[in-house]
């Protein structure tokens, strides 16, 4: 709906990632989504951050996403391309790679905000 928004969808997509990824690491079997979501209904999940989201500002979510990135590309170093690119590598990413968490929680969403944002642009300057 606004800069913040996407920032927010943004960050709250690598939370997702880095709970996945450390909860699992340590042996706490975790999923990628949290309950009550799945595959099925995780917009609703969206919705939810997307209203939470409301109380901060674009300053704070601006410093939290620059954060997050940084230690998402953290952890994403501490993995081999084999630990990262072998589906089912780990039992915890079922039948994927964990790069493609990665992918999804990064490269595709930063896809898709770009588009959110260009669109944005374009519909705001007529």
């Amino acid at each position: 709906k606004n800069l913040r928004d996407v920032m927010v969808h943004l960050y709250e997509w690598h939370q997702l990632l880095i709970n996945f990824v450390e909860k699992n690491k340590r042996g706490e079997k975790t999923s990628f989504l949290p309950s009550p979501y799945n595959w099925k209904n995780y917009g609703e999940m969206n919705d939810n951050f997307q209203i939470n989201g409301q109380k901060k500002s674009l300053s704070e979510i601006t410093q939290q996403l620059s954060e997050s990135h940084m230690k998402v590309i953290t952890l994403i170093e501490n993995f081999s391309n084999k630990e990262l690119f072998t589906k089912k590598y780990f039992d915890w990413t079922g039948s994927t790679s964990l790069g493609q968490y990665f992918q999804s929680s990064m490269s595709s969403h930063y896809e898709w905000a770009y588009k959110k944002i260009k669109l944005h642009k374009k519909t705001s300057e007529l």
